[in-house]
Order: structure tokens, then C-alpha cells, then sequence
């Protein structure tokens, strides 16, 4: 038997830089199913190329022995099962060196023996094949709405970290002058008016970088593109095929959705993407990433079986005492997110994102379920979440959460967040939508949101927390919110029982579409509306993709399986309503343009405090019942010492308002910045403090050197 050493070193060969953190001296050689194999690197998890060989690091708490199966690319049967020696195995971790692989002519999954005992959560069975849970790249998903060739299984690929990142810098933006896209990388451009080479692709979404910087966005939020199975619960319903288009089941979370990709690439998995982010960050726009880690594709005990269910059911899941499944996210099961194994899994996610593909931020999908305990009652100093918060290699990455989850927690305002998390403000949408379209009693709580919700985030323990938003992935789209009433959901198969039924939406007279262009002109102001409201509010703003262009889904409003039409965007709306697009462009060049709308820049200016709220006369602190305008003034010293003063009126009244601004010092005047009534806009002084504002209708003020 011959005897090596390896020595502790950082090896730079084809597969990239990989570090060896420890030396392993004059470790015997073994051979099993003819292959050479030695005790391999404990601490790094998943299979790793090295010179010679490749690494395979797995752990289980409950298993009693593991396979390693190896598999000829798109082969059903493996070509070898190497079982782990016992003496490879640490305490429960699992880890061996197999020498002479070509990482490109194989596959690997494995197969764990343990105790069968449902009712203890133990679902050890050694007949399944099992997805790495570290697997960088899953097989089998690559060309997207393809059907499984019957028994396959999830497989892995080893993938060569060898992307030249050069000296690309990521842009750092502070979270106050972001302005958030929230996207659907196969929708985006999936339509055939996108006029890309590859439509819903991250190559036809990096075709589109031009159109970004023209609207003028700093940040994209990409729905989910970790791997997940866009034919779990397939089904036609009326001569459709519907899929999980959304992808909010996860199959794997280490590796990217390989059918977003224009082409295979083998065992360099991801670098289509890496390119993606790569050209975003040098044109200043971040990435986030829209992640689940609340649940995953496993399911309920009817669900399928092909990763953490066999590797150790009860450690991964949250559990009822007689093994069944904890569904706080709605969809099956729930991701034990506080148990040691869990948490580290997660951060290990996450650090791999930002160091692999430098990703610049996260949003959290249900991440309320990130802060239950192991019996699902809510921490009240949840470790994972604060393990985020002060994680050294996420310490300036973007945390945002969306502060609810399907189990009935709401934590919008109370969010666990060492002033390090944001919220996705689900009040700032719902009072907003409320008082947009005229509803009584709206407005008071309509002026807090403009202001930065500071009835829910006390300013200086939670700065830049609110995500303000009015339309999202989930919900209307800008345009549907003023053309429906009602959601229209029939082509899900639910008979129009899914989706919310809140909506806070107004047809502006007519349900759909119609010719009447007074109903039409009325939309289209009401988007203006919104939009100018949304981009004059404290706190850090994000819209719809689609929405600057008045994309419809024809009155769905849960779009999840909706692999068409419905969910993709019509690029000839750019065209169509260009309008919509300037106004859209024009808003977020005057947001940036004045910093008083994005933070405080001092404690005020002149007599005007930092916030203050006017009615029709001025100095008027509280809205009643039936008042329908609000006036909200901004004001401080800049940087240079020079006065910012911005008074943002809006009438959601259906009739038109005569109003009074605050007087201005001497040397200053009153300036038109924005009108929602026009499409066009222009800046003009105001001759005075009066003016007449138009019904349903938004203006923008600023105070300028006479």
C-alpha cells in the first residue's frame, strides 16, 4: 500500500483556487471499486475538484453508513457505489478523496442507511438516491418544461470555480439611493417582442442592461434563480400548460436554475450568471437575490424525497411530535432554520453567493419563519437572523425581509434587525392603495408611510428599513391595480379561489380593458400617481418590471403558473406608452436628484421642521376621516450647506382643491417640479403660495434662489 502526503496549501490549477485548510500526513491509500481513495477535507462541505481528484465532504446526524454513487453523464444506474469507510467518517461528518475522476464525464448522488421510524421524523431508506445538499449544479433540470426521463433523479455536478472576475468592483450603493426593480429573469425577456438572442435567459436579461440605465434603476431584484423544478405540480388546465414558473420551491440551494442559462455548461454551472452580475455591477446596477429558505420542494409526507427527507428528516424540517410537518410557509413544510446544521447550511448559502458570484443583497422570501423555534413559536433573539446581522463576509450585503409568513406572523416594524435589516413594508402598500383610490380614512396613515413609516420604524434604530412598495411579483400589476376590481384567476384551475381577495384596487369605472379614453386617460394618470408618490416617499422604493410600460396579467393576480402571456412582459407596451416611460424615468432622476426625499440631512431649515404634513392650508398636523389630500414638506441643509425643500401635494379627492404652500425665506420661491395631470412634464416657478390641484392628481414642489 503506498503512502502520500498531502500538504496544507492553496493549490491554483484549471479548477480555480481551492484552499486546503489542513495537512493530512502519510494518510494510507485505499482502493474501493477501483478507484484510489484517502480521507479527504472534513471542513469543506459538497464535492470539490483538487489536483488529482475530487473531494466529497457529507454529513448526516442520523445515518448509519453512506454511499457515493458515481454515474456516467445522463445515466440512470451508477457506474460505481463507493461506500465510506467508517474510518472516513469525523463525528458525523463523511469525507473522501477520489482520485483519477474527470469531473466531466461523471455525476454523483448518494444513498444513506439509518433507522426507518416516520413517527420519530427518521426516514433513512438506502433504496433512494439523494441530491447533495451542498451540490453547486443539479443534472436533469437544464432545458426548461422538459419532462423527466422516467427514473432519473437529481443528480450533481463537481463545477470548476475558475471565472475571471478582473478588477470589477461591486457598486456599494447606500441602501437610502437604491431604487429596486423586482424581475423575472425567464419572463423579462421571454416574450418575443423583447428583441434579444436569448429570451428568458440570464444572457437576454444582460441584452437588456442598456434599457436599465435608461430607466434608470441602480438595483435589480431577481425572483428566485437558485434550482428548483419548474415541473413540480405541472398540470394543463383549458389547453394550457402551467408550471411553477415563480420557482419559490426549492431543489437545491448552492446552485443556480441551470434552464435560465442560454446554453449547458458543463461543470461550469453558473458563469452565465457570474457574466450577468459581473456587467450589472460595472454599469452601477446591484444584484439581489430573491431567496426561499423557509421551505423546499420536498414537500408534506405526499411530497417527493430526494434530498434532506433522507439525509436527516428531523433535523432539516420542523417536526410535530408525531413526525408529521410544521406548514408555516404554505406550501408543505418548513425549513427548521434555527437547528445548528440548518443555520450553518444557510450561512454557508449565503457566503458562497456573495464570494462565488458577488451577489449584493438578499430578500427574504417568508422570512418570519427564519426566526421560529424548533416548535415553531417565534425567538425573541432568533440566532440565525443574528448570525446574518453581524456575519463578517456579509457585512455590506443588503438584508431585506419580507416580515410575514404563511403561519399567521406578522412582524412588519418588529422584525428582529440589529439596525441591520430591512423590511418589505406590506403597510406602505396597503395604505397607499387605499388612499390612492379615494377611501375614507386613509389619509393620516397615507402621510406616515410618505414620511418613512416612522410610527413603525423609530429613526434612528431603524434606518433605511422600509421597502416601500405598491405592487410587487405577488399581487396586481401597476396598471391592473386601476383597470380591475376584481382578481380574474380562472386560468389557474382554482376556479378564482386563489389569490387575495384584498386587493385595494379600482377599475376607474370600467372592469378590463376598454375604448373608453377618458376611463383610459383616468389609468393612466392613477399609475402616474402612484409611481410619483412611491419615488417622493422616505425609505428605499421598488416596483414591478413591466410596470414603467404598463405591462398587464389581464387582472391575475397570482400569476405563479402562468408560463405565457399572462406573466411575461409585452415590450410593444414600451412603445404604446412611452408616456408611462418618461414619467417613470422622470421621477426617478428627480428622487435622486433631490437628496431630502431619500434621508434627513439635518433637523430642518428655516421655521420648517426635518417632516411635516399640510392640508389645504398649511401647518396641518393630523388628517381627519373624510379629508382626501395630504401635504408632506421635506426640508434641511445639504452637504453644501444649501437649502433642500420638496412639498409633495396629492389629492385623492375626485374633485379639485385650491391650496396654500408654506411661506418660503426671502431669497426663495416656489417651483413646479412634477404634475401627474400632464404626461409630459416641465418646470415652472409658481407665481405666489396658491395653486389648484386637479382631481386624483399628484405635484412636486421644490424651493428655488429667486
Amino acid at each position: 500500500m503506498q503512502k502520500r502526503e498531502i500538504e496544507e496549501q492553496t493549490v491554483r490549477g484549471e479548477e480555480g483556487v481551492v484552499a486546503l485548510p489542513r495537512t493530512i500526513h502519510l494518510v494510507p491509500m485505499d482502493h474501493i471499486d477501483g478507484f484510489d481513495v484517502r480521507p479527504g477535507f472534513y471542513e469543506i462541505n459538497g464535492a470539490t475538484a483538487i489536483p488529482g481528484g475530487v473531494n466529497f465532504t457529507v454529513h448526516s446526524h442520523g445515518a448509519t453508513g453512506i454511499e457515493l454513487l458515481l454515474f456516467k453523464r445522463t445515466a440512470v444506474e451508477p457506474f460505481a457505489a463507493l461506500r465510506f469507510p467508517d474510518r472516513y467518517r469525523i463525528g458525523n461528518v463523511y469525507s473522501m478523496i477520489v482520485f483519477k475522476l474527470n469531473i466531466e464525464e461523471f455525476e454523483y448522488a448518494y444513498r444513506v442507511e439509518g433507522p426507518w421510524d416516520p413517527k420519530k421524523g427518521l426516514l433513512f431508506d438506502p433504496n433512494r438516491y439523494l441530491l447533495d445538499p451542498y451540490a453547486r449544479a443539479v443534472t436533469g433540470q437544464s432545458k426548461w418544461g422538459a419532462k423527466s426521463t422516467p427514473g432519473m433523479r437529481y443528480k450533481a455536478r463537481v463545477v470548476k470555480d475558475d471565472f475571471d472576475w478582473g478588477s470589477t468592483e461591486r457598486p456599494l450603493i447606500p441602501m437610502e439611493d437604491l431604487v429596486i426593480y423586482e424581475l423575472h429573469v425567464r419572463g423579462f425577456t421571454m416574450h418575443k417582442t423583447s428583441g434579444v438572442s436569448h429570451p428568458g435567459t440570464f444572457d437576454g436579461l444582460r441584452e437588456k442592461i442598456p434599457y436599465l440605465k435608461e430607466l434608470g434603476v441602480n438595483a435589480v431584484e431577481l425572483m428566485p434563480i437558485f434550482e428548483f423544478d419548474e415541473m413540480q405540480d405541472a398540470r394543463v388546465v383549458d389547453g394550457q400548460q402551467l408550471y411553477n414558473y415563480w420557482g419559490y420551491s426549492t431543489v437545491s440551494f448552492f446552485s443556480p436554475n441551470t434552464s435560465y442559462a442560454a446554453g449547458i455548461e458543463y461543470n461550469r454551472e453558473g458563469n452565465e450568471l457570474k457574466r450577468l452580475i459581473q456587467e450589472l455591477n460595472k454599469n452601477g446596477i446591484e444584484v439581489f437575490l430573491d431567496v426561499v429558505f423557509n421551505h423546499t420542494a420536498e414537500g408534506n409526507e405526499q411530497g417527493p424525497f430526494f434530498s434532506f427527507k433522507g439525509f436527516d428528516n428531523n433535523i432539516y424540517y420542523l417536526l410535530t411530535p408525531d413526525g408529521q410537518y410544521y406548514n408555516f410557509s404554505g406550501c408543505g413544510n418548513t425549513l427548521n432554520c434555527n437547528h445548528p446544521i440548518v443555520h450553518q447550511m444557510i450561512l454557508d448559502c449565503l457566503r458562497y453567493w456573495v464570494t462565488t458570484y458577488r451577489v449584493n443583497g438578499f430578500r427574504f422570501d417568508l422570512a418570519s419563519i427564519l426566526g421560529r423555534n424548533e416548535d415553531g413559536t417565534p425567538m425573541n433573539k432568533p440566532p440565525l437572523l443574528q448570525a446574518m446581522a453581524f456575519d463578517p463576509i456579509l457585512g455590506d450585503v443588503k438584508l431585506i425581509a419580507e416580515a410575514w409568513d404563511a403561519g399567521g406572523l406578522y412582524q412588519v416594524g418588529s422584525f428582529p434587525a440589529w439596525n441591520r435589516w430591512a423590511e418589505w413594508n406590506g403597510r406602505y402598500r396597503d395604505d397607499l392603495r387605499r388612499y390612492l383610490k379615494g377611501d375614507s380614512g386613509a389619509a393620516q396613515a397615507a402621510a406616515q408611510r410618505i414620511i418613512g413609516s416612522r410610527d413603525i420604524y423609530e429613526v434612528t434604530a431603524r434606518k433605511n428599513a422600509s421597502v416601500n412598495f405598491i405592487t410587487c411579483h405577488d399581487g396586481f400589476t401597476l396598471y391592473d391595480l386601476y383597470a380591475y376590481n376584481k382578481k380574474h384567476n380562472l386560468a389557474n384551475g382554482w376556479n378564482n379561489t386563489d389569490g387575495s381577495d384584498d386587493n385595494r384596487s379600482w377599475n376607474c369605472g370600467v372592469e378590463g380593458e376598454t375604448d373608453d379614453p377618458a376611463v383610459n386617460a383616468l389609468r393612466l394618470k392613477m399609475v402616474r400617481n402612484a409611481f410619483a408618490i412611491l419615488m417622493c416617499s422616505r425609505g428605499i422604493p421598488m416596483f414591478l418590471a413591466g410596470d414603467e410600460f404598463c405591462n398587464t396579467q389581464f387582472g391575475n393576480n397570482n400569476a405563479y403558473c402562468q408560463d405565457n402571456l399572462t406573466s411575461w412582459l409585452d415590450w410593444r407596451l414600451l412603445e404604446k406608452n412611452q408616456e408611462i416611460f418618461r414619467f417613470f424615468q422622470y421621477m426617478i432622476k428627480l428622487r435622486k436628484e433631490y437628496r431630502i426625499l431619500r434621508t434627513n440631512l439635518s433637523d430642518g431649515y428655516y421655521n420648517f421642521p426635518d417632516v411635516s404634513f399640510h392640508g389645504v392650508e398649511p401647518w396641518h398636523g393630523t388628517f381627519g376621516e373624510h379629508e382626501h389630500y395630504v401635504g408632506v414638506l421635506f426640508a434641511g441643509l445639504n452637504e453644501e450647506e444649501k437649502p433642500e425643500i420638496v412639498y409633495v401635494a396629492s389629492n385623492a379627492y375626485w374633485e379639485p382643491l385650491d391650496v396654500t404652500l408654506p411661506d418660503l425665506p426671502r431669497k426663495l420661491r416656489w417651483e413646479l417640479l412634477a404634475d401627474t395631470r400632464q404626461a409630459e412634464q416641465t418646470i415652472r416657478p409658481l407665481d405666489g403660495l396658491r395653486f389648484s390641484i386637479a382631481p386624483r392628481s399628484v405635484m412636486v414642489f421644490a424651493a428655488k434662489e429667486r
